[in-house]
């Protein structure tokens, strides 16, 4: 059969991917949480991240968006010097930044969630192919998004790391056909099917196992 590979890698992967990874959330500090865990990764691999992420909560009040917007220097000395933690400046003080961001679009939309989920109409998009395995680094979806949240001043979520965000938080269902993930998702959520849109870097993902 096939299944997501990846989630072999280490047992924190295997728990993430069966109770997290592509299940729909609506909740704004996990999407916050989500969002800036994928800031932490890039340029790195993803088994460091999954592995400090209790690091990142202790070092951001677990993802409370609020309380990182009014963050100071002396937060991010405070971080940079926390054991286990990454010590890059740049993604400490853009994560500080993309949280003031996050702000302005909850008051905008009511929350992030609907500001991000009205992109697929409250639904979870079932692509063409990608459950045989073939998936993409990005596609046209997270190009638009990820355009739109550069202008509203977000940083390091590019179309990568946005591609990667929709299958998270469940936008996009990129489990294996045969995971039982996937048909946990199109059994209790609203999904709707579409074909491949400018998608970019498509490499097969699922192997036998």
């Amino acid at each position: 059969m096939f299944d997501c590979n990846w989630k072999n890698t280490s047992a924190l992967n295997s728990l993430y991917h069966d109770t997290e990874w592509g299940i729909p959330l609506h909740d704004d500090r996990g999407q916050f949480e989500f969002l800036m865990l994928e800031v932490m990764q890039c340029g790195l691999n993803w088994n460091m991240i999954i592995n400090k992420r209790e690091v990142f909560r202790q070092c951001f009040d677990n993802f409370d968006y609020n309380k990182i917007a009014s963050y100071a220097e002396e937060d991010i000395e405070r971080i940079i010097n926390t054991a286990g933690m990454i010590r890059s400046r740049r993604k400490i003080e853009a994560i500080i930044s993309n949280a003031r961001c996050f702000i302005r679009i909850r008051e905008e939309f009511g929350s992030f969630s609907e500001y991000l989920w009205a992109y697929s109409e409250g639904k979870t998009i079932l692509y063409e192919g990608h459950s045989e395995g073939f998936v993409p680094a990005s596609n046209g979806l997270s190009d638009k998004i990820s355009k739109d949240l550069k202008k509203r001043g977000f940083k390091y979520l590019g179309t990568i790391t946005i591609y990667s965000h929709l299958q998270a938080c469940g936008i996009i269902n990129d489990h294996g056909k045969d995971c039982p993930c996937y048909q946990k998702i199109v059994s209790n959520y609203p999904t709707v099917r579409k074909q491949c849109y400018l998608e970019k870097n498509i490499a097969l993902v699922y192997k036998e196992v």
